[in-house]
């Protein structure tokens, strides 16, 4: 049976991405929709999520924006899509995860399968017996201010596909939606707390960062946890001269 659809999306896919959204768990969105509220009419649920997105009439709904505290004082923003879209979202997820795993680099250790923080924690204190200077930063806001053309221009590098272009750039606009009931836009950024923007993020900071760093300071190992790095160098100058280099590569990225 051949399909009419312009977009050849397998419904089994739907159903997997559905599973591991389940299994994650997580909060509801700006429909206050639960996992356990999706179930009770989850064929009809999935089928029209399949129909919308495999026909390209899929369009994200706004983003709940929460806050919550910080460690360090102040809040985080994160966006809670509704369980629809994370959904949607684990189907672009997976689809081309396999495909830029190749390229990522080794010392990302961020939202990647099979690394994780103590990874990059083992590597730094290995290397710390190596290299007497370190370099730390941490991207205040990353998530938030991340170019969306720049962002664009890496996807498309690597992913060809016209539907998951579509969702990915459906995903960056959709707004915000305050406690209050408010409307935000939104021209920067992928919200903290979707279920692609960690690889999208890691995407970004692949170009921004980590190619960079292998063509301008080779002798420089680091650990990169998604906008958090550590980078090894020899004496003080040097690290002087990477952190004046860092700072302006990311000032020149956005």
């Amino acid at each position: 049976m051949i399909s009419t659809k312009p977009y050849g999306i397998a419904k089994r896919v739907v159903w997997e991405a559905y599973q591991q959204v389940k299994a994650n768990r997580g909060a509801a969105g700006i429909d206050d929709e639960t996992i356990a509220d999706f179930e009770r009419d989850l064929p009809k649920n999935l089928y029209k999520l399949w129909n919308r997105m495999s026909s390209g009439s899929y369009f994200p709904p706004p983003v709940k924006q929460i806050e919550i505290p910080k460690g360090t004082g102040g809040t985080r923003k994160l966006g809670v899509p509704t369980v629809s879209d994370r959904v949607a979202q684990t189907v672009v997820k997976r689809h081309i995860e396999p495909t830029l795993e190749l390229i990522f680099h080794p010392d990302s250790y961020g939202y990647r399968p099979e690394r994780s923080a103590k990874q990059a924690v083992a590597i730094t204190r290995e290397r710390c017996w190596r290299y007497d200077w370190v370099v730390e930063f941490d991207i205040k806001a990353a998530f938030d201010q991340i170019d969306h053309r720049l962002l664009m221009k890496a996807v498309r590098t690597h992913i060809t596909e016209d539907w998951v272009l579509l969702y990915i750039e459906r995903w960056l606009i959709a707004p915000y939606e305050t406690e209050e009931g408010e409307r935000v836009p939104r021209e920067r950024g992928t919200p903290q707390g979707g279920v692609v923007s960690p690889i999208l993020m890691n995407l970004f900071m692949h170009y921004v960062f980590d190619c960079w760093m292998a063509r301008n300071s080779p002798n420089c190992p680091f650990a990169r946890y998604a906008d958090d790095a550590v980078v090894h160098c020899k004496t003080r100058k040097q690290a002087e001269y990477v952190m004046r280099a860092i700072a302006e590569r990311l000032s020149q990225c956005g």
